[in-house]
């Protein structure tokens, strides 16, 4: 048996494998609170996918209008009127926290905040965060401006999974801009080289909040922490979280794509067989467990019939210990099934048919 997860001091806080997205623990993580400036994690992914999909250009110079430059709160400290590219500007945003940086990069790419916002809540509800609404891609206070621990772990993981043109960023410690050299807020930067990202937020209202990553040992986890108390209380809050998930919980793919795992019969086919298997690894995220003995079920779904085309689901396997299910995932042909000849087709159909009126009335007759 393993321990229980530790109690935080914070408002929310989550835990997830980053490869399963399995929640290792969680506590109010559907809660709807203030992100502060863990909205810029959305800010930047929004930009680097205009980057990504060729509509803006990493090295474009943006002109920083008046509006962005009068924004409050932590700054790049640009200056009105002055040329910043693209990348520098990512920058500001992802590593000195920059509000005007990050309202330069929304009226870069959308025109307007305004419509940048809702470039980022359309974003958001596509990688289901439902918890999730923006009115600033700064993250400053304003009343329907709410995310949730859940949401944000599933933002980090999209920003890590998808390789974004920007992740990097999210490791540097230090930017200088106008002269100005700022240190990222993320203290664990320094304490543990295995943390790479991601981003802090303070306000009044929100508290002190991370969302951090740690890769170790060839796993990463993803943990995000709302609503503590200090600086110091989300950065050991993380530690722990952390030290838990590494500690006690492991990541292991348990059978593999594209292997073939059983060869089903084939009825009305050239060949009497069809190649099956799974179209992605199996998986898992699961308390440690060197006692664990695993038994895999699989089942199809009736006789298969040609033509059946590659990557047709066809059935499922499920992966059980001492009788708990412990994840499940669709079979697929792994092949074609193709159609035999009109004598064959005639053949199995009366196979099949009178194979299913036995069935049925020995069904009947149990009944009976």
């Amino acid at each position: 048996m393993i321990p229980a997860a530790p109690k935080l001091g914070a408002k929310a806080w989550i835990l997830i494998d980053a490869a399963t997205g399995t929640v290792i623990t969680s506590h109010n993580s559907d809660k709807r609170l203030p992100p502060a400036s863990l909205t810029k994690m959305m800010t930047a992914f929004v930009t680097t996918r205009e980057i990504k999909a060729g509509r803006i250009k990493a090295d474009a110079m943006v002109t920083v209008s008046e509006n962005a430059w009068r924004t409050g709160g932590s700054r790049m400290f640009l200056d009105p009127g002055s040329s910043v590219s693209v990348h520098d500007l990512l920058s500001g945003v992802i590593i000195d926290s920059g509000n005007d940086a990050s309202v330069a990069l929304a009226e870069h790419v959308a025109g307007s905040e305004g419509v940048f916002v809702r470039m980022m809540n359309t974003t958001a509800n596509t990688l289901g965060m439902s918890n999730t609404h923006f009115m600033n891609s700064t993250g400053l206070p304003e009343r329907e401006h709410y995310s949730s621990a859940r949401d944000m772990a599933t933002l980090a993981r999209a920003i890590i999974s998808e390789g974004a043109y920007s992740y990097g960023l999210y490791a540097k410690k230090h930017f200088t801009w106008n002269g100005i050299r700022q240190a990222n807020r993320n203290l664990l930067l320094w304490r543990d080289a295995s943390f790479d990202g991601l981003k802090t937020g303070h306000t009044d209202a929100a508290g002190y909040c991370l969302v951090a990553s740690s890769h170790r040992s060839g796993r990463r986890l993803i943990s995000v922490i709302l609503g503590a108390s200090s600086t110091h209380k989300r950065t050991a809050e993380t530690e722990k979280l952390m030290g838990y998930g590494f500690r006690f919980y492991d990541t292991k793919t348990y059978k593999r794509a594209g292997k073939i795992l059983m060869w089903s019969a084939l009825w009305k086919g050239k060949e009497r067989s069809i190649a099956v298997g799974l179209l992605d690894d199996m998986t898992l995220t699961l308390p440690k467990n060197k006692n664990r003995e695993l038994e895999t079920r699989m089942e199809i779904d009736g006789p298969l019939e040609a033509p059946i085309a590659i990557g047709a689901v066809v059935g499922r396997l499920e992966l059980y210990d001492a009788g708990q299910k412990l994840g499940s995932q669709p079979l697929i042909a792994l092949e074609n099934g193709e159609p035999g000849n009109w004598w064959k087709r005639w053949w199995d159909t009366m196979h099949l048919f009178f194979t299913k009126t036995i069935r049925e009335w020995f069904d009947e007759t149990d009944i009976a």
